[in-house]
């Protein structure tokens, strides 16, 4: 995924950061890699913070996509925008015309990507893995838990949730979770075995 991640911020960098004369070429390397390093650390935080549901809206395309208003894109952009200044001592006009440029760009072709069962790629399981920190998310079918999830034609925590019951046993709380399903995932994150 990481790979595949890194190719899209080059590719999306053309006009924003390569050929612009405010980024000196000999920081061209610099700066794709704090905006890959801003992704990848922005996509973290989502899943790890609880956000899953959200996380997999966006990269289903829900939720207003990849938009400057969608709130994970922003907190990228922000956090893009001011290790850019830090690290490059550019103007924060630069940065953000970087960061508001590529990040949506490089997240649209990402998710377009891991939807397309065409492009092996990159899967929404392996963002959801990277996301998560954890190997396990990688073998989870995210795109048939979402289409069963989405009773109400949206995704969110509670239908997350509710299909992590089913794969938990039927909701059964009494320790019957499987070993590498959504059940161990959420365990995982939310401090369980």
């Amino acid at each position: 995924m990481l790979e595949t991640l890194l190719n899209l911020v080059r590719e999306s960098s053309g006009d924003a950061i390569v050929n612009n004369p405010a980024i000196p070429n000999q920081h061209n390397e610099a700066a794709i890699e704090t905006v890959l390093s801003g992704i990848t650390n922005g996509l973290q935080q989502q899943a790890q913070g609880g956000n899953i549901g959200g996380l997999l809206s966006t990269i289903l395309g829900q939720g207003g996509g990849v938009s400057a208003s969608n709130p994970m894109v922003n907190g990228m952009v922000s956090n893009i925008v001011g290790n850019l200044m830090g690290k490059l001592g550019v103007s924060e006009t630069v940065a953000q015309g970087i960061a508001a440029t590529v990040v949506p760009m490089v997240l649209s072709k990402l998710f377009t990507k891991a939807t397309d069962p065409n492009d092996s790629s990159v899967d929404v399981g392996s963002i959801m893995g990277a996301a998560t920190g954890n190997q396990n998310a990688g073998n989870i079918d995210w795109m048939g838990m979402a289409s069963t999830a989405m009773a109400d034609g949206k995704l969110d925590m509670s239908d997350v949730m509710r299909v992590a019951g089913g794969l938990m046993g039927g909701g059964n709380t009494g320790g019957g979770q499987q070993a590498g399903g959504l059940g161990g995932l959420l365990g995982g994150l939310f401090g369980g075995k």
